[in-house]
Order: C-alpha cells, then structure tokens, then sequence
C-alpha cells in the first residue's frame, strides 16, 4: 500500500458530517487544598481552552485528514453559537448550512480538570427534539448541501441531544442514498434501530450490547459474529464496525468479518476517541473501498488520540508514520 497517495487522494473527499455539535470547554487548574465550606477540592484556574465536541469533533478529525468538510446541525442563537461557529471557521469547517434556534440553547460541556485528571464536568444543554419547522429547515439544508456539493460520504453523529430525531433520520438516508452517497453511522441508544440501510454502522460494544439487549459475554469471533446477525435483522446495513475499547475493533461484511486488536498506547484519556474512529473509517471507506484497511487505520487512529488529554483530532502526519511502520508489508 502506497500510504502517502492514499493520504494525497483523501484531499479530493466532499464529505459532510451531520448530527449534534457542541463546545467542549476546558478549565484547567491545580488542587492544594480542600475547601473549608464544604468537602471539596478548591482549583485554582490558570487556563482555560475551548474546543469543538460532538458531530463537530467529527468534522474536526475529517478536515485533519485534509477532506473538505461541512458541518450540518442546529445551535443555538446565543454567544456559545458564535465562539463554536468562529472556531469552525478557524479550522477551515464549513458552516453555511449551519442553523440556530432560538428555543434551543448550544450545548457546552465544561470540564474542569487538574493533573491531567477530570475532576467534574458540567453540561449546559436542551435535549429536546427539534420542533416540525426546525426539522424541515435542517432536511432542507441537508438536500441542498447534497445538490449543490456532491458529497462522497455523510457521516451522522449522534449524541441523543435531539437533532437527529426519527424524521430526521430517515430523510437524511433516503435523500444519501437518492444522491448515491456513504452513509456512515456512530449511533447512540434512543434511535438506535432507526439507520436502517446504511453503509457502516459504528457503535461500541457496551452500546451493541445494549441495543441488542445481550448480557457480557467474552469477547470473542463468534460472539461479535452474532451480534452482527442480530444487528442486520433489523438494520440491513452493509458493515457492522464495533469498537471493543482496549480490545480493539471488530468488523464484518457479509461473511468476511476480523477482529483487530489494539496497539500498545499509553493512554492519557478517551474522551473524543470514537469520534476519531468513525471519521477516518468513512474517508478510508470512501477513499478505498477496502473495509480491512478502513478498519486498520481507524483502530490506529482511535489509540493515537488517547495519548492527549480532552477532546483532540487526529494529526495527520503522525496517523500517516504509523500506518507505515504498523500496516506496511513486512512490519
């Protein structure tokens, strides 16, 4: 395999990534005592940080990666929704078809953190279902974006905070599909079965798990094997990706199916790691067609971004070095 074309190649993708975005905010600080008002560490900040979480982390790996990538979700109208559309410009993530709305608010997940550990986190959030009228403006948005950009895949992100609702779902899939598009899916428990007939269906194993009502069980060959039976009953997707944790990844299609395990990492922290995962298997998937190496370079991916502390995007350089020393032939 000739990584440095395949990583070239990427640069030509049009991809969008649709779902629910939000501001990850870091407080960082020391602890030295414990607060005389109640039992409780006192931090004392000296820094403060604020990243793009959620779909739009999603977005963040995928422009990483050097893909041309829109954002397509629904904010707020408040200063949470200015600081996280000014930090998509920053990165070069496209937000015309972008929307606000006045009945929601922006979700921020702060988190406050001293020696590389989290110490709390506090969200500020609305999880309802979008209203029938902001429904109708993001499947709108969402074709347009199709006509008028052509896109190679779509990625949906869902983080139950209520922008993919069942409406909005099987629009997004019937208009993909319509315009022959990936569809690929990091699925969360509420809508669970609702992607049905997609391309690459990415939960975790705990979220398989549970969706499929299975107790634990060892995690080997034949047991990923039926829960990728059990899932395309229901679904009828093409490609089931699990991620296993520290166990690595699994996928299966058709009757073709492997379990990858992990690289050695020394993992500082795992927040964000499945959004690194989902997005280089669908620019993979879409640049190749090879679901083997799809699933090679995000498990590598997924390892290298727990080596960072808080929500990080993939770093394209380093996901290339190590796909040359781990994948190459002979290594």
């Amino acid at each position: 395999m000739d990584f440095d074309s395949l990583f070239n190649s990427i640069e030509k993708l049009r991809v969008a990534v649709i779902g629910d975005v939000m501001l990850d905010t870091y407080w960082w600080g020391g602890v030295d005592r414990i607060s005389p008002e109640a039992p409780v560490p006192i931090v004392s900040l000296f820094k403060k940080e604020e990243r793009i979480g959620g779909a739009g982390n999603v977005a963040l790996n995928v422009k990483a990666l050097g893909a041309q990538v829109h954002i397509i979700s629904v904010t707020g109208q408040d200063e949470e929704a200015e600081r996280l559309k000014a930090l998509f410009n920053k990165q070069g993530i496209h937000t015309r078809y972008l929307l606000a709305s006045a009945e929601r608010i922006t979700t921020n997940k702060i988190r406050v953190i001293s020696r590389n550990q989290h110490m709390m986190r506090l969200d500020a959030e609305n999880t309802d279902w979008l209203s029938p009228e902001m429904e109708d403006a993001l499947i709108s948005h969402f074709e347009r974006y199709l006509e008028e950009e052509q896109p190679q895949v779509v990625i949906m992100e869902d983080y139950n905070k209520g922008v993919l609702g069942k409406r909005v779902i099987s629009e997004v899939i019937r208009l993909s599909k319509q315009h022959q598009v990936i569809i690929a899916v990091d699925p969360k428990r509420k809508n669970f079965f609702e992607y049905r007939g997609v391309d690459i269906f990415k939960p975790n194993l705990l979220e398989a798990r549970q969706g499929l009502n299975l107790i634990p069980d060892t995690v080997t060959g034949d047991f990923m094997r039926n829960i990728h039976d059990l899932l395309q009953q229901q679904l009828e997707h093409k490609i089931s990706f699990i991620t296993l944790s520290e166990k690595g990844v699994f996928f299966q299609e058709g009757a073709y199916s492997r379990i990858i395990p992990t690289h050695v990492r020394n993992i500082a922290d795992v927040s964000g790691a499945g959004d690194t995962v989902i997005a280089v298997a669908s620019v993979l998937y879409a640049a190749t067609g090879n679901v083997n190496l799809m699933a090679e370079v995000a498990n590598i991916a997924g390892g290298l971004v727990c080596e960072e502390v808080g929500t990080a995007a993939i770093k394209k350089d380093r996901l290339l070095q190590e796909c040359k020393t781990l994948l190459s032939s002979g290594n």
